[in-house]
């Protein structure tokens, strides 16, 4: 099977060549793009980019669980997590 992964380096390769930027600027941008949405996920704050994506915070509560090589029942803490949606645009282009 083909490797169909496109890594970051590819990715700041491609929107600069897309862009006219250098490697540099649109590295620094997707910087700035990651440090900015974590900083606001981390804060509880839902990030939308209407028609792409929305990035969340969610909550998940303290539950049992069991421990697959003991069978022993045990506590799982609670805690927070990530949810990516995708949107109307991006679902469309897939298909």
């Amino acid at each position: 099977m083909a490797d169909n992964t496109l890594n970051r380096t590819d990715l700041v390769a491609k929107i600069a060549a897309e862009t006219g930027e250098s490697q540099a600027s649109v590295n620094g941008t997707l910087d700035a793009l990651f440090s900015v949405v974590s900083k606001a996920v981390a804060d509880g704050t839902k990030v939308s980019i209407p028609g792409w994506l929305a990035v969340e915070r969610t909550h998940r509560a303290a539950r049992p669980g069991r421990n697959p090589a003991t069978g022993e029942t045990i506590q799982i803490a609670a805690s927070n997590s990530v949810k990516i949606s995708a949107g109307s645009k991006l679902k469309a282009a897939v298909k």
